[in-house]
């Protein structure tokens, strides 16, 4: 294993470790001893698919505050938003407000890395009523998400988007620079 192999592997198996370690929620050495051997494992196979810039790039310290601020406080809010606005449409007589449609709305612009596109996107889909059906650049190097919505509340693109993303984007933006 080469150098940049061997540290594209080592950041993938820190990640997967953390991931099972926050998933088991134990320290008994047989879950620590399986954790290990699962992550190295899905190190060995994942890390040529996860790491596409430096190796180490998520641990910066201001990146994973940024992060865990986001998930816990901008996220949460988005997703609770999301679902007071499903539970108002699923809840009303005869499925009042239920328009669906595919929408297609702009990216921010600064937001290039493939690690922060998926990001928006998969934050777009994990907030009920929206999913991201894909995530397109045009020819001028401007990305598109074209997202099915529940209920299309807005047609104009960039007030729709607005919706759709929230504050969820902006920040995406300052974790991914």
């Amino acid at each position: 294993m080469n150098k940049n192999r061997f540290t594209d592997w080592l950041s993938t198996f820190i990640l997967c470790f953390l991931f099972w370690m926050l998933l088991v929620f134990s320290v008994q050495p047989r879950e620590i001893i399986l954790g290990i051997v699962v992550s190295a494992v899905i190190a060995m196979v994942a890390c040529k698919l996860l790491i596409h810039e430096s190796a180490f790039y998520l641990y910066n310290p201001v990146r994973i505050v940024l992060l865990l601020f986001y998930a816990v406080c901008i996220f949460l809010i988005e997703l609770i938003k999301a679902n007071i606005a499903m539970a108002r449409i699923v809840l009303s007589p005869g499925l009042e407000g239920y328009k669906p449609g595919v929408i297609r709305i702009r990216g921010a612009k600064n937001i290039k890395s493939l690690y922060g596109l998926n990001m928006v996107s998969n934050s777009i889909t994990l907030t009920p009523g929206t999913i991201t059906m894909e995530v397109a650049e045009d020819e001028q190097g401007d990305n598109y998400y074209y997202v099915q919505w529940a209920s299309v509340e807005e047609t104009d693109r960039e007030k729709a988007g607005e919706i759709i993303k929230g504050r969820m984007e902006n920040w995406i933006g300052r974790i991914w620079r």
